[in-house]
């Protein structure tokens, strides 16, 4: 689960919070009205009346642990009040909730909510404006929020998308594989330091790799993370020029792919259904067929920390520390909904990213928190204390990266999907794989521009 990200789990995460209750997400009662009219004697009066309350869907690609603590949340808040009831829908990714929302978008029947955002789609009036509807809510207290996250639901100045909780993908290794091998997780600063480490926990019989000393996650992102650590970028300074071909990407990629395919310290599970190729990462690690992986901070739910560990992203000998993107995973609310619907969507938003709600979030998914005011939160206060790794997202959010806002509405992202494939999957040198995007991207970008 970025992101994509990934599903998306907190999934370790990322983030902070403040109190927010909507109107109407703590319980309040319907406001109801008596019937009018004269009445003979007191006991003659009419029953009071009730509104029925809206009904709305809310659509999300979660599996695993963390659609668990999804439903349980939309149970909760449905609990909690009488004015609104959320259908949770399920869908099997982030990218199929997309997929499944622009056929919506298309037939005009769209959910009222969606665990899904996009600038572009945005800018095309597909997703409803937030600002009027949050500014009706008293208690909403954007300021709560984390800003780096909250800005990043914002299309030209206006708030399009509300983050449900932040991730950003840490290092995640067994403690026994560690301490046989004799290696101090403390003590990896740079790619450089995890590569040895790696090596001399890779089990090799035959010939054949038994057990891989690091499993990075498949797609573009971990090996984005490594070059942003190392100074790279996807663009110029002037937003002109796509420079995904520098030395700092060919020499960090071309890295990975020597470290999967000639020395086969590491390797990648891809394809699958959904978060296949996710959870048998994880299932390697978990089976001891594997050392450590690279994953989201939304995987803590899934993992058992009597067994492993979590640190930081390393940087690179001579550069500094890691600079991975930290992301705001966000919703949105459909314009197609109905005006009644949208009211009724942004008070379910706004319970699930309360402080209360942001900080049961964090701890049973491993992503973080949104609101500020949930590290005060009592439970994620006790909780950190004894679980530590509860605190590295954190930590590394610190000195993240923000995530690129693709202005070409995603071809650029594409063909560094593309790229990836090639260096991970079918060994291809990564200068060649690189300049082909390049080149790609450069003519997407030369279009828009």
């Amino acid at each position: 689960m970025n992101v994509s990200l990934k599903r998306l789990s907190a999934l370790s995460v990322i983030a902070g919070m403040t109190v927010l209750t909507a109107c109407g997400a703590n319980g309040a009662a319907d406001q109801v009205t008596e019937a009018s009219g004269a009445s003979s004697a007191p006991s003659a009066a009419a029953p009071a009346a009730q509104s029925e309350p809206v009904t709305i869907e809310f659509w999300y690609g979660l599996g695993g642990k963390l659609g668990e603590n999804m439903e349980a949340l939309i149970q909760k808040f449905n609990a909690s009040q009488q004015e609104v009831i959320v259908k949770g829908i399920v869908q099997a990714d982030y990218t199929e909730t997309q997929q499944k929302l622009q056929a919506a978008i298309a037939t005009g029947t769209v959910p009222a909510a969606v665990l899904s955002s996009n600038v572009d789609w945005a800018r095309k009036g597909y997703f409803a404006e937030l600002d009027e509807l949050i500014a009706a809510q008293p208690d909403f207290k954007p300021e709560d929020f984390i800003q780096t996250f909250l800005n990043q639901g914002k299309v030209d100045g206006k708030q399009y998308f509300l983050p449900m909780y932040g991730t950003t993908q840490v290092m995640y290794y067994r403690q026994d594989a560690f301490e046989k091998s004799g290696i101090d997780a403390s003590q990896i600063k740079t790619w450089e330091d995890l590569a040895a480490a790696a090596e001399k926990m890779t089990v090799k019989e035959g010939g054949k790799t038994s057990v891989y000393g690091w499993e990075p996650m498949w797609g573009s992102g971990n090996m984005i993370d490594a070059v942003l650590s190392k100074g790279g970028s996807i663009l110029s300074e002037d937003g002109k020029t796509v420079t995904i071909d520098s030395q700092e990407w060919i020499e960090t990629w071309d890295l990975f792919r020597k470290w999967i395919h000639e020395d086969q310290i590491m390797r990648i599970h891809s394809g699958g259904q959904g978060w296949e190729y996710w959870y048998k990462t994880i299932d390697d690690v978990m089976k001891g067929q594997a050392a450590g992986y690279t994953g989201s901070s939304g995987d803590q739910g899934d993992l058992d920390f009597s067994i492993v560990a979590a640190m930081e992203q390393p940087g690179w000998a001579g550069v500094g520390e890691g600079k991975p993107v930290a992301e705001a995973i966000q919703a949105g609310i459909p314009a197609k909904a109905s005006d009644e619907e949208k009211q009724a969507a942004l008070k379910w938003l706004a319970y699930f990213t309360n402080s209360e709600n942001t900080a049961f979030w964090s701890i049973n998914t491993g992503y973080i928190a949104v609101r500020q005011s949930a590290l005060e939160d009592p439970a994620f206060l006790s909780f950190s204390e004894t679980n530590p790794q509860i605190k590295i997202p954190l930590q590394q959010a610190s000195h993240a990266s923000a995530p690129f806002q693709d202005p070409t509405g995603g071809k650029i992202n594409d063909a560094l999907k593309i790229a990836a494939d090639k260096v991970q999957i079918e060994n291809i040198p990564a200068a060649e794989a690189l300049k082909e995007a390049q080149a790609t991207a450069q003519a997407a970008l030369d279009k828009v521009k």
